[in-house]
């Protein structure tokens, strides 16, 4: 079974909004791995504008299924995931005043860059994925990076889809095919939903995990965070 880590930064950017703390993010983070989730991600920006980096830290101590830290690996976030030493550590190439995560890794123009910050992330028991496009040199590059495990991108995949164009998954079922043979896990997150996620997954060899925030937050709002949970949970299947 592909497991579901549920991105809560939707939660953090409704309780920013009003500030205060309502809703209580540790309490929905709770709340998830008792409906079932299997993980929880967050994605801290610079600007601190949902997750805040104390959050990192206290989710530390609630979170008892798997962590997951993203974000673009500048000094302050490297130094965050070494404090908090999470489950794994996604690193996303995001410009700071991106609205959303918008492109993988250029594998081979950043493989020094990334191969460093990779050591020193394993050197402290910290599991690594790197965010990436479902193009086959750059998952060749992901490889040589050493990193564990890849995320791939699949906002391309999810327009395609709601076209209605299947072929859309194509070069995913590649990408993850030259995966398995390189030893690399298989994440994937971006605009996956309740609409796509069962068609994703029976198609992609060896998945091991989605991350999921934007839809399904959305999606709790009309069908409740506990039902959705297990709605994605029973896809995943």
């Amino acid at each position: 079974m592909t497991k579901l880590s549920v991105n809560i930064n939707k939660i953090a950017t409704l309780r920013n909004a009003r500030g205060g703390n309502v809703p209580d993010l540790l309490q929905v983070a709770k709340d998830i791995e008792r409906f079932g989730g299997q993980g929880i991600t967050i994605h801290p920006r610079p600007d601190e504008r949902h997750i805040r980096y104390q959050d990192a830290r206290d989710l530390k101590s609630i979170v008892t299924t798997e962590f997951n830290i993203e974000g673009n690996p500048e000094r302050k976030f490297i130094d965050l995931v070494l404090e908090v030493k999470p489950t794994q550590v996604t690193l996303v190439p995001d410009a700071d005043d991106a609205i959303t995560s918008n492109a993988g890794w250029n594998t081979i123009k950043h493989q020094d860059y990334l191969k460093e910050i990779i050591q020193e992330f394993q050197r402290n028991g910290i599991r690594t994925s790197i965010f990436v496009d479902p193009v086959l040199e750059m998952i060749e590059g992901a490889k040589k990076t050493g990193t564990e495990r890849i995320e791939l991108y699949t906002e391309a995949f999810a327009h395609e889809y709601s076209l209605g164009n299947r072929t859309g998954i194509n070069p995913y079922i590649e990408s993850a095919k030259l995966a398995n043979e390189l030893d690399l896990g298989i994440n994937a997150g971006h605009d996956l939903s309740l609409d796509n996620i069962q068609f994703f997954q029976q198609n992609i060899p060896g998945l091991l995990e989605v991350s999921i925030g934007h839809a399904l937050i959305s999606e709790s709002l009309y069908l409740g965070l506990e039902n959705v949970v297990n709605m994605y949970l029973n896809k995943l299947k």
